[in-house]
Order: structure tokens, then C-alpha cells, then sequence
């Protein structure tokens, strides 16, 4: 017969089992700048969801948008890094400031649809991945901003009838672009970007047709000119202590929803552009027609851009010349 004690003890057992599968899980915060309805943010949300599924609640993930950690966007490479925040969606060109090769989806006009920037990415994703592991992190999934815009407050039919506009860039790389094309680029992040055209700082915006609807473009500007310049992708990044104090299950389950998710991040990206431009004509934009030689004098004013980002990131060369030679412009 079970003494009074074995049952005693296996009741114990029993109660103590829920506090120590409370006690192995983990809750992290991931930090975006983006406001919860950005596809972005949406896309963070369901990878959270997918995530806790796949962990059996094991790894809970909570998604602050809107900055709400007090992180801008250029700070998030660090703020991983240093174990700030545990996980964080960051904004690959915003990072330049310490690693320069992670703008190398923004040379301008280096790629000039989601075609061929599927392409680039089987050169320079592993440089990437390679680039944020230096950084004490794990990238694991990474999803491109739509085609970017000029979102200007004045019509014109020639780069000289925009010279001098000051125009809202992301980075230095756009910031570059803008003013070779004759007008005056100004980096600003994007939790400043609504004030500085409020206060007509600013009389324009390299951005996403999405971000425009994000910060309701329609109530400071008039036009935009689907330029198609620069790319840029927003890369879910998890601090790499953090990550290895998982179980090689639970790693093996994030890897696998990050794997099955991020096609279907890529289409709603494509989707969110569409959406996102009709919403931009219904407030009252108009969408510009550039005129073919306007169009020829942008490219011309910019040809250097690749050699120019090369000479400055030898690093980035080997995956320029072959993404290149396969789209046959080498």
C-alpha cells in the first residue's frame, strides 16, 4: 500500500508541475518604430503568434510598435546587440552609421523591381546574416519595404523645377541620391519626419507609399513620383545570448515559423504597396507621370552611385558584381 508521504509527495509533484513550466518560459519585447497597423507590425504580430504556438507558449513575444520602448529606428542594431531589447525590427539602411554594408539595397537604382531584388538576395542576404551575427545577433526572417516614392508638395516635369526642395531621407545613401538629383536630402528618423513637414522643415519624403499612409501624407503633401530608387528591408533581429538560452527545440521551431512566414511577408508587401498607393489618391495625391527624360536625367545624375558605394564597402563588391552579371548588367 502508498503511505500517507508517497501521496503527500506525488500531490506536491503534481502542484509544483504548472510553476515549472511557467518558470522555463520566456517573454521577450520586440521593439519597431512602426505603428501597429504597418503591415510590418501586423507581420510581427502573427510571427509572435505562430512563434508561442510552435513553442508550446514556451517563448512569448510581445510587439511594442510605435517605438513605444523609447528606441528610434538607427539605435536598434545597437540597442540588440547590447542585450536592450531582446528582439527588435530593424531597418537595415538605418544602421550604416555602424555597418556600412547594410546599406547596399539602397544604391539608388541598383534595383529596380521585387524580381530582381529577389535575386540580389541570394548574393547579399548571407552578407547580412553575416554582418548582424558580428553584431551579437540572429536575424530571422527579413521582409523589403515596398518600391519607394518621392512625396513632394510640388509638380514638376523636369529636375529643375524641384531643385532645392528639402526632401525627408531614411539615410545617408537617399540623403546622397536626392541631392544629386538636384534636390536637398536631409536625414531624419521616422518618429520626426510628421513634425519636420508639419513645421515645413521639410517640403518632401523618400519613403514607401505605406509609410506615407502611416503619417497621413495627404494632409502636408500633393504629389508623388514613383521614382523606384532605393530598396530597404526590415530585419527581425534576436540578441544572440538571448537566443542560445533557448533549447535547440525551441530554436529549431522560431527557425521554422521565421522559414514558413516570410513569403507570405514578401506578398503582403507587394499587397500593402497597392493598398497603400490607392489610399495615398484617395486623401487627394496625385501620382505623378514622370516624363521619360526626366526619368533618363535621374538615372544619368546617378550612374556613380554603385561604383561610388563599392570604393566605400569593399565588402559589398562580390555580391553587387554577381547579382549583376546575372541580371546582365555587369
Amino acid at each position: 500500500m502508498i503511505d500517507r508521504r508517497q501521496i503527500l509527495l506525488a500531490g506536491a509533484a503534481t502542484l509544483a508541475a504548472p510553476s515549472l513550466a511557467r518558470a522555463q518560459a520566456v517573454s521577450w519585447d520586440l521593439s519597431t518604430v512602426w505603428p501597429d497597423a504597418n503591415f510590418h507590425t501586423v507581420n510581427a504580430n502573427r510571427f509572435a503568434a505562430e512563434v508561442k504556438a510552435a513553442t508550446n507558449g514556451a517563448v512569448n513575444i510581445t510587439v511594442k510598435g510605435g517605438g513605444q520602448l523609447g528606441f528610434k529606428g538607427p539605435e536598434h542594431l545597437r540597442a540588440v546587440r547590447d542585450g536592450l531589447v531582446p528582439i527588435a525590427d530593424v531597418l537595415n539602411i538605418q544602421q550604416i552609421g555602424d555597418e556600412p554594408v547594410l546599406g547596399a539595397e539602397g544604391v539608388p537604382f541598383l534595383v529596380g523591381s521585387i524580381d530582381e531584388l529577389r535575386i540580389y538576395h541570394k548574393y547579399i542576404r548571407p552578407v547580412f546574416e553575416a554582418t548582424v551575427m558580428r553584431n551579437n545577433q540572429k536575424n530571422l526572417y527579413m521582409v523589403p519595404w515596398p518600391t519607394q516614392y518621392l512625396h513632394l508638395n510640388k509638380k514638376a516635369d523636369t529636375l529643375a523645377g524641384l531643385a532645392g526642395v528639402k526632401v525627408r531621407c531614411p539615410d545617408r545613401g537617399a540623403q546622397d541620391m536626392v541631392n544629386a538629383l538636384g534636390l536637398t536630402g536631409v536625414v531624419i528618423p521616422w518618429g520626426e519626419t510628421i513634425p519636420a513637414l508639419a513645421s515645413g522643415a521639410v517640403q518632401g519624403v523618400s519613403t514607401s507609399a505605406v509609410s506615407g499612409v502611416d503619417g497621413k501624407f495627404w494632409e502636408f503633401l500633393k504629389f508623388i513620383y514613383p521614382t523606384n530608387h532605393v530598396w530597404s528591408c526590415q530585419m527581425v533581429n534576436v540578441n544572440l545570448d538571448t537566443w542560445n538560452k533557448l533549447t535547440p527545440a525551441q530554436r529549431t521551431a522560431i527557425e521554422g515559423v521565421a522559414k514558413k512566414l516570410e513569403p507570405e511577408f514578401w506578398a503582403s508587401s507587394i499587397k500593402a504597396d497597392a493598398d497603400s498607393l490607392a489610399r495615398l489618391k484617395q486623401g487627394g495625391m496625385e501620382v505623378v507621370d514622370i516624363p521619360a527624360p526626366m526619368m533618363a536625367d535621374m538615372r544619368q545624375k546617378t550612374a556613380s552611385a554603385v561604383q561610388d558605394f563599392v570604393k566605400r564597402v569593399p565588402a559589398a563588391k562580390p555580391a553587387i558584381d554577381a547579382y549583376l552579371a546575372e541580371v546582365k548588367r555587369a
